[in-house]
């Protein structure tokens, strides 16, 4: 497709994920993937600011800051500066932070630079169960709009104004010095442009997906519903945002003070952020009434349809259906799983515990370089060899049954409560098996949400899988596709994220008219497809009926032991 720039021009994508950040350097005539360069965070990785068996999971601004110079100055030195004419922003979320009036995030301040309430809130941090519980509540039984609706109608503690409410109830320094909130993708593109904070692009897929925006009521829900929800809101929503903007529109340019830090010009420009999930889905060629499903540490599963189609539809229990916020003009519906790769993980980190308590913390012989060089070495063997015995697992000779659960349910039907379980087990049950069993749990939980779209008159057409683990575990897709039913279609780009942004930067910097062309001009296409094996797939719906009559039981045994707590919550509630 012939573009406005006769000579060489390049994008850059940046992706922020739960461990690390991407920066992808494209050119934006051809599509071609030019440098990669990947960043982790040191003090994520030290799990520092986080304590896991409270479900809190903060992240320092140094650790996004640091990875964006070091990965953007790798990529970037590959062309003259002159030629990076677009660069955007993708992220994970809801992941928001407190802020000052000048946009700095809390946590870069001296007074709060150790605080964990001052930093961001990450997207996996379930620590307001209980506000997400009353938003809930009130939502439906304070007398006006049930501003849930176009959010699948469930607030999860995982999004925006759950956690605002819990830090703000738990810290009131944190309260007092917050003049305002943002989410991860916005603040990262406020700072690079360095504009003010009154004023700026807010991300239409941010606002609308997590924090209840909707263009009918005007925006972000009213201050009277707010301050129902908790009086300590008051005034928040007016130094937020009222309009939103798509990706694809141009934020600002890039700032004297970051063009030099990175090593480009001022004539960069910065799109309007997005989160990780909808770039990905842009970049895996997304089209109507296809499903992209990103699969990293937990999923999210995009789906797009024209909006004249859906219409005035409301789909349940999902995570939001907003007009634009993957391609202008169409409405993005989102939904996932809040553990998927996380799952695996968990399992292989159980396995290891022993081994590196036992032996490996208290040897004689070896370094502390060698020893961390040997931990590495074993816990990606470990992965790998359970893979391979557990494909070798004949399911008819296990009964094995888990349930995904181990970080909650996101979809359908968000509920942070919702524990994991084992089933079946017995003294000849091995390690294999019981792995098998957790990426059987992991696909049975996609078929859900398929299902779901489909029982809501959102039909799914095609299913593409991007990230790591569709690139790196053939097992996992296999199992996935025998149980959906379904071939699965796997995106070439090794960067999906990164990718989808840097198309977004490419309409933003003017290379293409809108999101469809720059997708078509940029897309990698697919790698491979994955299609199902027949002689699998009634075995496995079998076990899905198990899964779902599991899933029933462990759902209504906790809705039981949470009973009283609801009741004294409900009784707060009403008097309030």
């Amino acid at each position: 497709m012939p573009t406005p720039f006769a000579s060489p021009a390049y994008v850059i994508g940046l992706d922020y994920g739960t461990d690390s950040v991407r920066a992808l350097l494209v050119d934006a005539r051809t599509g071609a993937e030019v440098e990669q360069a990947v960043h982790t965070y040191p003090r994520w990785k030290r799990g520092q600011y986080c304590n896991p068996a409270k479900n809190r999971f903060r992240q320092h601004p140094l650790d996004h800051l640091e990875g964006l110079e070091a990965t953007v100055r790798e990529v970037a030195a590959q062309v003259p500066a002159a030629q990076i004419i677009g660069l955007a922003i993708d992220t994970t979320g809801s992941t928001p932070g407190p802020v000052n009036e000048q946009g700095q995030l809390l946590g870069m301040l001296p007074e709060f630079a150790e605080n964990p309430n001052a930093l961001f809130v990450l997207w996996k941090d379930h620590t307001a169960l209980a506000e997400a519980a009353e938003i809930n509540y009130k939502a439906r039984t304070w007398g006006g709009e049930d501003f849930t609706k176009y959010s699948g109608g469930i607030y999860s503690s995982e999004w925006f104004w759950a956690k605002i409410m819990h830090i703000t109830r738990q810290d009131e320094a944190v309260a007092k010095a917050a003049y305002s909130w943002m989410e991860h993708c916005d603040w990262l593109t406020l700072t690079l442009t360095g504009q003010p904070l009154v004023g700026f692009k807010r991300s239409r897929c941010a606002a609308g997906h997590k924090a209840m925006w909707h263009a009918s009521w005007g925006g972000l829900p009213p201050e009277e519903f707010l301050t129902h929800l908790e009086l300590k809101l008051a005034g928040l929503r007016n130094r937020l945002f009222t309009e939103t903007y798509t990706a694809d529109e141009v934020a600002g340019h890039l700032s004297a003070e970051w063009a030099e830090r990175l090593g480009l010009t001022t004539n960069t420009v910065i799109a309007v952020g997005s989160f990780d999930a909808h770039a990905g889905a842009v970049a895996g060629e997304i089209e109507s009434y296809s499903m992209v499903k990103v699969m990293g540490t937990s999923t999210c599963d995009i789906v797009v349809a024209p909006t004249a189609e859906v219409g005035d539809r409301l789909v349940a229990g999902i995570c939001g259906q907003v007009d634009g916020s993957v391609i202008p003009g169409m409405v993005g519906l989102e939904a996932g799983q809040s553990a998927f790769g996380d799952l695996l993980a968990w399992f292989r980190q159980l396995l290891e515990w022993p081994l590196q308590a036992a032996t490996l913390a208290h040897s004689q012989v070896l370094s502390a370089e060698q020893l961390a060089l040997f931990h590495q070495e074993l816990s990606d063997n470990l992965l790998r060899q359970l893979t391979q015995a557990a494909a070798e697992v004949d399911p008819a000779e296990s009964s094995v049954l888990a349930l995904d659960w181990v970080n909650g349910r996101r979809t359908p039907d968000a509920n942070q409560a919702l524990k994991g379980a084992l089933l079946n087990l017995t003294m000849g049950t091995s390690a294999p098996q019981i792995f098998r069993a957790l990426v059987e749990a992991i696909c049975y939980g996609s078929k859900q949400i398929v299902e779901r779209f489909e029982s809501e008159g959102i039909p799914v057409k095609q299913v593409i899988g991007i990230g790591g683990v569709a690139k790196k575990s053939a097992f996992v897709m296999q199992t996935l596709a025998d149980v959906l039913d379904r071939p699965i279609k796997i995106a070439v780009s090794e960067q999906a994220p990164a990718l989808g942004a840097a198309m977004y930067a490419a309409v933003a910097a003017g290379v293409y008219p809108d999101v469809l062309a720059s997708q078509k001009a940029l897309g990698s296409g697919f790698a491979e497809t994955y299609t199902p094996n027949p002689a699998r797939v009634a075995d496995y719906a079998a076990r899905y009926a198990q899964y779902q009559a599991l899933g029933q039981f462990v759902e209504s045994a906790t809705a039981a032991q949470a009973e009283p707590v609801a009741e004294t919550e409900t009784q707060a509630v009403a008097t309030a």
